[in-house]
């Protein structure tokens, strides 16, 4: 094994490394030790990704060369490796851009808390993405939970602790069901590596033995991991947990968070259970219902909202929505979308909240739409990268949303009896984005009104 292969294991435990460090280091050493950290990791999942296209080829690291049940093992990939480097972009990028809010929003003496969270939850996420072991995800998926609760809350008032509880109380849910679901399959298989668990399953289906049970644990997997992601009708945590935190953990959250626990379930899907299996059942079928039905009512609720950050994140709902209803098409071109899509929504959405904080800023702070009028003229950078935003997420040629919608069609095109619903549902979706995304678009680039006409307006309501 050479030494590109340990790369994996060296990002998770230098993001661990870089937490445990940033606790006792002034609040700007740590953050400048925290992003350098995050930039070197990037470059080790960029060097492990070219490493790995040039090969191609996977393969499987065994900590501490001890075998299962004792070992552990970390499994890297091309979209491994792809994913993990785009996860440390979009961390890095978001801090970035929320730096300044950071700094008026948050007391001194936290920020060192804040750059610590943000060490357990990339390394967290890194873990999720390279894990070969089921438990070992569940341990990093409870790790990113407390990390995103904690980013949630760091600004400390009345909302945000709210937002926070109600987030803790959804996602205990969510990882008391993936838990259970894992224990099940324990119980069926005797193994927790996923390659194992692969080839007992495959053994269980063809002497068609434990097919209820099996079910079961799917239901429980799938579902625990829908809740923590905000699949519809499990989104109830997510408006005021984006819309009240601090705009790099709004940033972050949004892009990343979900994102995380969404691969997770496709590695499952794909590399525990088999496609095969999963398309063989009801549960397929069932997230498809929800991510068509999230696409709807995110997209209606946002439509309804007078807050920008508000309907960003209602925006999300619609956008997970999209994701489970490429995977709940059973094909590898829906997949294909699904990954795709969520690479376009992670970079578009971090995108969105800070222009949107750059826009309020310039409007005496206020969120709501009506204060917003010429706001893209007082702050042009912003203005420019809300817009840029917005076209991707509405679809328009040359954005990579657009990529994305033709992917999902081209996939419900290949998918038998799922067609026509998934095209009448893109289409009606994509509409629904342009209303509510374009109508804010317009409401920064409409001129705000002289003295003279604000006078003029009144006194013409005045003598009618």
């Amino acid at each position: 094994m050479n030494l590109i292969q340990n790369f994996p294991f060296f990002s998770i435990i230098l993001s661990m490394f870089s937490g445990t460090v940033s606790s006792v280091l002034p609040g700007k050493a740590a953050k400048w030790l925290n992003s350098a950290v995050i930039a070197v990791i990037a470059g080790l999942s960029c060097v492990l990704l070219v490493y790995l296209t040039l090969t191609g080829e996977s393969y499987v690291y065994m900590m501490g060369h001890f075998p299962a049940p004792w070992g552990n093992e970390i499994r890297a990939g091309v979209l491994e490796a792809g994913m993990a480097l785009f996860f440390c972009i979009i961390m890095l990028l978001s801090m970035m851009g929320g730096r300044k809010k950071l700094i008026e929003e948050v007391d001194e003496e936290k920020h060192n808390l804040y750059y610590i969270l943000i060490n357990l939850l990339l390394s967290s996420l890194l873990a999720l993405v390279y894990t070969n072991d089921l438990f070992t995800a569940y341990v990093f998926v409870e790790i990113n939970t407390i990390s995103a609760c904690g980013l949630i809350m760091i600004r400390q008032n009345g909302r945000t602790i709210e937002a926070a509880v109600r987030y803790m109380i959804m996602s205990l849910l969510g990882s008391g069901l993936f838990l259970l679901g894992i224990c099940m399959l324990y119980d069926l298989t005797g193994h927790l590596l996923m390659s194992n668990i692969q080839q007992e399953i495959a053994v269980i289906v063809s002497q068609e033995q434990y097919t209820i049970p099996l079910l079961v644990t799917i239901a429980f997997m799938s579902v625990g991991l829908a809740i923590k992601s905000a699949l519809f009708p499990f989104h109830s945590w997510l408006p005021d947990a984006y819309g009240y935190s601090t705009v790099s953990s709004a940033a972050i959250l949004s892009s990343l968070v979900s994102k995380g626990y969404i691969f997770l379930l496709i590695k499952i899907f794909y590399r525990v259970i088999g496609i095969d299996i999963i398309n063989g059942n009801k549960i397929i079928n069932i997230l498809f219902v929800f991510g068509i039905a999230g696409m709807i009512f995110g997209s209606l609720s946002a439509i309804k909202e007078n807050d920008i950050r508000r309907m960003i994140a209602f925006s999300s709902v619609a956008q997970i929505g999209y994701i489970y209803m490429g995977f709940g098409l059973g094909t590898e071109q829906g997949m294909t979308a699904s990954i795709f899509h969520i690479l376009s929504h992670a970079a578009t959405k971090s995108l969105l909240f800070i222009a949107a904080i750059g826009l309020t800023d310039v409007s005496n702070g206020s969120r709501h739409f009506q204060d917003l009028t010429g706001a893209g003229y007082r702050n042009k950078i912003a203005g420019i990268g809300f817009t840029v935003g917005a076209l991707s997420m509405v679809g328009l040629p040359a954005f990579s949303g657009f990529i994305s919608k033709i992917l999902f069609a081209q996939a419900a095109v290949y998918t038998s009896g799922k067609t026509i619903v998934t095209l009448l549902v893109l289409g009606i979706s994509t509409l629904l984005n342009a209303i509510y995304f374009m109508k804010t678009v317009i409401r920064i680039y409409t001129p705000e009104k002289t003295e003279y006409e604000t006078i003029y307006c009144k006194r013409q309501k005045e003598y009618t």
